[in-house]
C-alpha cells in the first residue's frame, strides 16, 4: 500500500487540490511509521485513513474528469452541428432499401 500510495501520487498529484492531496500525504506517512513497528493494531487503522482519503481525492478527480469529458462532448457536438450546416448545401436523400440474398 505504501508503495502504491506514493506511485499513485507521482502519478495523479498534480490533478488533485491540496486541500485533497495533504490527507492522502499525512496518511500515508502515519503508514509508513505503523509498518516501521510492525504493530497491527496501528497498521489497520492507517490502511483506513489512506484508504478514506483516497476515496474523497478519487471523487474529485472522477468529477473533474467527467466535467472535462463533458466540454469536450459539447464541443464536438456543436463542431458536428455546424459542419451539417455547411452539409446542407449537399443534394442528399433518405431513401428506403431492400436487402436481397442470393
Amino acid at each position: 500500500m505504501i508503495f502504491q500510495t506514493e506511485s499513485q501520487l507521482k502519478e495523479f498529484g498534480d490533478k488533485l487540490s491540496d486541500a485533497k492531496k495533504k490527507p492522502i500525504e499525512v496518511a500515508l506517512e502515519e503508514l509508513k511509521k505503523a509498518y516501521e513497528t510492525k504493530d497491527i493494531s496501528l497498521i489497520e487503522p492507517a490502511l483506513t485513513k489512506i484508504n478514506d482519503a483516497w476515496k474523497d481525492a478519487s471523487q474529485e478527480m472522477y468529477k473533474a474528469q467527467s466535467e472535462s469529458a463533458n466540454k469536450a462532448d459539447d464541443k464536438t457536438k456543436k463542431e458536428d452541428k455546424d459542419s451539417k450546416k455547411s452539409d446542407s448545401d449537399d443534394d442528399v436523400q433518405d431513401v428506403d432499401f431492400e436487402e436481397v440474398k442470393d
